[in-house]
């Protein structure tokens, strides 16, 4: 790969000296490897529940399987694990137009969420919107990344909220990601003020970082996708949403029909990719938090700014630097596609993307399409031009794409 050899032993060197927190992270691995395992055995999965269904759908065993897998691992009474989901912007959008009604109001309590989604609220004008239906929005913004907690408390107190959303990675704002402890503490908050409100997560980025979920500590319902960390690299596409049974059976209603709900919805020979991707996903989620450990070690050891810090707990597989300069934030992109199995030869360049304000750069040599649980990098071309690395399908690949784009930078 013709990387420099003083780029190599810099690598090579970050690497010894974060060896104590790859050992936590393979105790999590481990964990949720044992997690996986047992509600595979639990469910007596065997070859039949790779069969597919096509048409309407019914009677898929390995469909039910596969959900009730999902309702195990997550601790819930019931899950919705589809590939008629496009994405986990497709899955918050149908999950919230399933739970809000006109003259509901929807509460974000960690600031604006992803970009994707201002359409969806009515952030941005759009005939189709929550708004357009008559469903009000309203934000609380964190304060030193943390909830604000007297704000949520007088906002419950003094509205009526239907739901609360949480979103548990940082998307492309400059916040640190919001840890297990601080959404429990939220959560309990709530609760104690107005127990009927539902609590969301946008829980993208962070399933398997940690040894429980936010379905553990009292949300109400958690909203993710398959071409992120559970689909292991495997699932081709699809989403889940896994929470209360009588709030999943409204959100199931949304994405087919009243009366069907879950029923329908062939998988179309999805089934044994879903159920892999799962088998493999606390590995694969362990390869990436380390390829992340490495990277913030290595840019940090370079004089960048970046977030988490190598020693820092973590919550989801995003990593960033802080380059503020537009061109080194293009370089590291390119670097990282350089470095990747699939078109290395092509070079990414800004351009603009729907549901962005800003052009964005993307690198992303994967095997699915956005797949995000893959190596890639990518941020919008606004200041302080950040990189939002995340995913290594294996460590090994991971650290060889870091080597790539330091490499390209220092050129």
């Amino acid at each position: 790969m013709n990387i420099k050899k003083d780029v190599i032993e810099l690598v090579n060197k970050s690497e010894k000296e974060v060896k104590a927190e790859f050992e936590k992270i393979n105790e999590i691995c481990e964990y949720n490897t044992l997690k996986v395992l047992q509600a595979f055995q639990n469910n007596n999965i065997s070859e039949v529940h790779f069969n597919e269904t096509t048409g309407y759908g019914y009677n898929d065993l390995g469909r039910e399987a596969i959900e009730n897998i999902y309702s195990e691992i997550f601790n819930v009474e019931d899950s919705l694990v589809r590939g008629q989901f496009i994405s986990a912007s497709h899955a918050l959008n149908v999950t919230l137009f399933g739970l809000l009604r006109p003259g509901d109001t929807l509460l974000s309590i960690s600031g604006k969420p992803y970009d994707t989604l201002d359409e969806v609220i009515g952030i941005r004008e759009n005939p189709s919107s929550l708004k357009s239906f008559g469903v009000k929005y309203e934000q609380i913004d964190l304060i030193n990344d943390d909830f604000d907690y007297a704000g949520i408390e007088e906002k419950l107190s003094s509205k009526k909220i239907k739901v609360v959303e949480i979103q548990r990675s940082r998307g492309y704002a400059l916040r640190k990601s919001i840890t297990l402890d601080k959404i429990e503490k939220a959560i309990s908050l709530i609760k104690k003020v107005n127990k009927d409100v539902i609590i969301m997560i946008d829980n993208c980025y962070g399933e398997f970082t940690n040894k429980i979920e936010p379905s553990n500590i009292g949300a109400d319902i958690l909203v993710g996708s398959l071409i992120k960390n559970l689909g292991g690299g495997i699932a081709p596409n699809g989403a889940y949403v896994v929470g209360r049974k009588d709030l999943i059976n409204l959100v199931a209603e949304r994405l087919t029909l009243p009366g069907e709900g879950k029923e329908v919805g062939p998988t179309l020979g999805m089934n044994k990719k879903i159920l892999q991707g799962l088998f493999f996903a606390p590995s694969v989620v362990a390869s990436s938090l380390k390829t992340a450990v490495l990277t913030s070690k290595v840019m940090e050891n370079l004089g960048y700014k970046v977030q988490p810090k190598w020693d820092e707990p973590r919550t989801d597989i995003v990593q960033t630097i802080e380059f503020g300069d537009r061109e080194k934030l293009i370089k590291y992109c390119q670097g990282i596609q350089m470095g990747s199995p699939i078109d290395s030869g092509s070079l990414p360049i800004p351009g603009d993307m729907p549901g962005y304000d800003d052009q964005v750069i993307m690198a992303a040599g994967a095997f699915t399409q956005g797949s995000s649980i893959e190596f890639s990098c990518d941020g919008p071309l606004r200041e302080p031009y950040v990189a939002f690395q995340q995913g290594g399908l294996t460590y090994e690949y991971g650290k060889l794409g870091l080597m790539r784009a330091v490499d390209n930078i220092i050129d």
